[in-house]
C-alpha cells in the first residue's frame, strides 16, 4: 500500500483513538488512584468485597447458562441452515431482523410479555393453564439474554459450516459413518472456530450487561454490570467503578486470547 493510500485509514485510527484508547486509558487512570489522585490498588481490590463477589459470581453463572443455551440452539440451527439451500438467505434474514430494532425496545417487549398480567399469562389463563411467574427472576434475565445474543452465536457457527467441503462429509458416509458420527467427528471439529467465536461473542456481553437485568430483573437481580453502572451514574465512586471495570477487562482479554488461539485464521468471524 502506498503512503498516499495509508492516509485513508486516518479517520478510522482517529475514531479508535478517541472512542476506545483514550476512554480506556481514563478508566485505567481512575482505577489506580483515589479521590485525591493518589496511587492505590484498593479500587481493584474492591472486587473482593462480598457484594461485588456475589454480583460477579451471579454474572458468571447467568452468562454461562446463556452461552450454553445459545450454543445448544445455534449448532442444530447451523446444521439446518447449511442444508437449507436457497431458503437459508431468508432464514438468516429472519434471524437478523430483530437486531434492526432498538436493543432496549426488544428487552422491554419481553417485560410486557412476561408480566403477571402480560400477553403470555393472559393467553395461558384463557386456555385454563397455570400462569408463569418468572418476571423479576434470574430466569427472565437469562431468557432476555438468550433472545438478544443468540444471533451472535448462530452467525459465526453458520459462517464456518458453509465453508466445510461437502466431499469430507460424503467421504465419511462412504466409509460407513452414521449421521450422528458425521456430526460428532466431522462437522463439530471443523465448526470449532465458529463455536469459539460464538461463545466469546455471547459470553462477554452476557457477563457485562446491566440493561437486561435491570428491566427483566426489576432491580432485584444485581449483576456486576449493575454495580459498575451504579458506581458511575448513581452517586457511587467512579474510581471503584473503574477498578471493577478493569477487573472485567481481564475476562475480556482471556476470551480474546482463547478466540485467537482456536480461530487464528478468523474463520468464525462474521463477514
Amino acid at each position: 500500500m502506498s503512503k498516499k493510500n495509508k492516509w485513508l485509514s486516518a479517520p478510522y485510527l482517529g475514531f479508535i483513538l478517541c472512542g476506545t484508547v483514550i476512554p480506556l486509558l481514563a478508566i485505567l487512570y481512575f482505577a489506580l488512584v483515589d479521590k485525591n489522585g493518589s496511587f492505590t490498588l484498593s479500587n481493584l481490590a474492591s472486587v473482593a468485597e462480598p457484594v461485588h463477589l456475589k454480583a460477579l459470581g451471579l454474572s458468571l453463572l447467568l452468562a454461562f447458562a446463556t452461552t450454553v443455551i445459545c450454543l445448544l440452539l445455534a449448532f442444530p440451527l447451523g446444521l439446518l441452515l447449511r442444508k437449507s439451500g436457497g431458503k437459508k438467505g431468508f432464514v438468516i434474514f429472519l434471524l437478523i431482523l430483530p437486531m434492526w430494532m432498538n436493543f432496549l425496545l426488544r428487552t422491554i417487549a419481553w417485560k410486557i410479555l412476561l408480566q403477571k398480567t402480560g400477553v403470555i399469562n393472559t393467553i395461558l389463563g384463557a386456555l385454563g393453564l397455570k400462569s408463569l411467574d418468572i418476571i423479576n427472576t434470574p430466569t427472565a434475565v437469562v431468557l432476555g439474554m438468550v433472545y438478544d445474543f443468540l444471533p451472535f452465536m448462530i452467525l459465526p457457527i453458520y459462517n464456518v459450516m458453509i465453508k466445510i467441503d461437502n466431499s469430507l462429509i460424503e467421504a465419511a458416509y462412504d466409509l460407513g459413518a452414521s449421521q450422528a458420527r458425521v456430526i460428532k467427528d466431522v462437522l463439530l471439529p471443523l465448526s470449532m472456530p465458529g463455536i469459539i467465536s460464538g461463545i466469546t461473542m455471547t459470553f462477554v456481553p452476557s457477563m457485562t450487561t446491566f440493561a437486561i437485568s435491570e428491566i427483566l430483573g426489576g432491580g432485584n437481580i444485581s449483576l456486576i454490570g449493575n454495580i459498575i453502572e451504579g458506581e458511575f451514574l448513581r452517586g457511587g465512586s467512579r474510581n471503584v467503578g473503574s477498578g471493577l471495570s478493569m477487573v472485567m477487562m481481564v475476562f475480556i482479554l482471556i476470551s480474546m486470547a482463547l478466540l485467537n488461539k482456536f480461530d487464528k485464521n478468523g474463520e468464525g468471524t462474521v463477514v
